[in-house]
């Protein structure tokens, strides 16, 4: 991989990573309903630590070469496609045609912050 690639790419591969410790810390513990909140809670900040030690630099490396608004679309649309593999693949949710349709309109959004 040419070294130039590494401010475009590394912060999309850091955000994703980040995105699935967030996913659990935020949304984990759904599955476990009769543990107290407390517990949850801890739990979720002991998750979200390493969370916050993937998007920091991801943040920092990507603003070389992306605006911080750029940024922040690719973390939202990041977030949206792990929630979706999580809710269907953990949480055992299945996904309907107006969260799809919801998807696509933020994806043009996305689209429209990329322009020049």
């Amino acid at each position: 991989m040419s070294s130039s690639l590494i401010p475009y790419l590394a912060p999309v591969a850091l955000l994703l990573a980040s995105n699935v410790f967030m996913t659990f810390a935020w949304y984990g513990h759904l599955k476990f309903g009769s543990t107290p909140l407390w517990i949850v809670v801890l739990a979720s900040w002991g998750i979200a630590f390493f969370e916050y030690w993937l998007a920091v630099p991801a943040n920092r490396i990507g603003h070389a070469v992306y605006s911080a608004a750029q940024l922040k679309t690719i973390q939202e649309v990041l977030t949206l496609s792990v929630f979706a593999v999580f809710s269907v693949a953990y949480l055992g949710e299945s996904l309907r045609w107006n969260h799809f349709a919801g998807f696509a309109l933020i994806v043009v959004a996305s689209w429209l912050i990329f322009l020049e």
